[in-house]
């Protein structure tokens, strides 16, 4: 098979998000005074990220707006009943120290130009088309992508088969053409391999639960290795690379 296609998952795989949110958080603590309620600045960041994994869990679930989960982080976090003005001035001014931390992965843009001439490309995020497409632009790689497609206008999200499927349905191509790879082994990696598309789970080593079972997916440690990867497209009768 021939994959004329790329879509991207964007953080952690073509941003370096764990970093600028790290970054961002502690910059935004200090200048808050907030860091002295912890026993460190680790301790305090660890808590943002399990706060901001368990609200956007329910907002994929539809249990909240994409308005509302900024909200609620910012609130559970704090401990405090904040209006919805206060949380989300709250909120505006740790993106302004996220984002001074904002930087793509060094091999994402040879990676790019690599694939530029032999396949087409895309964007399917967990996130909304505003926020990202702010973030390729600013990352300057917006224009690498014909489309960008995100769950909180999709009205799904991955891992779902019907994420997948839209950018395919998006790119007017069979998803046996289409490669997608994200840094998840669940949310992506499976997802991509059980939705028919080849399945590329870039792995930058974040403590994520290896996935196990018979789908068939590659791993790559790093996007260096992707243009033979989709060239090749050796995904059948090739071993599962998760476990």
């Amino acid at each position: 098979m021939t994959i004329r296609a790329v879509v991207w998952d964007v953080d952690d795989t073509l941003f370096d998000y764990t970093a600028a949110d790290r970054a961002g958080m502690r910059a935004h603590l200090a200048a808050e005074g907030l860091l002295a309620g912890y026993g460190s600045a680790e301790e305090a960041l660890v808590r943002w990220r399990e706060i901001t994994e368990q609200q956007w869990a329910r907002y994929a679930a539809g249990e909240s707006t994409f308005q509302d989960q900024r909200r609620d982080r910012v609130r559970v976090f704090l401990g405090k009943e904040l209006s919805d003005g206060e949380a989300d001035a709250w909120f505006r001014r740790y993106v302004g120290h996220y984002e001074a931390a904002w930087r793509p992965f060094p091999d994402v843009l040879p990676a790019l130009e690599a694939l530029a001439a032999s396949h087409r490309h895309a964007v399917l995020s967990n996130s909304s088309i505003i926020v990202q497409e702010h973030k390729l632009r600013a990352l300057g790689v917006l224009d690498r992508f014909e489309s960008v497609l995100c769950a909180a206008e999709l009205g799904v999200s991955k891992p779902a088969a019907r994420a997948f499927l839209a950018a395919c349905e998006a790119l007017d191509l069979p998803p046996h053409e289409v490669a997608y790879v994200g840094d998840h082994p669940e949310i992506d990696g499976r997802g991509a391999a059980e939705a028919g598309l080849l399945s590329v789970w870039i792995d930058r080593g974040a403590a994520y639960a290896r996935a196990v079972g018979e789908v068939v997916a590659h791993r790559i440690s790093t996007l260096a290795e992707l243009p033979a990867l989709v060239r090749a497209d050796s995904r059948f009768g090739a071993p599962s690379t998760f476990g």
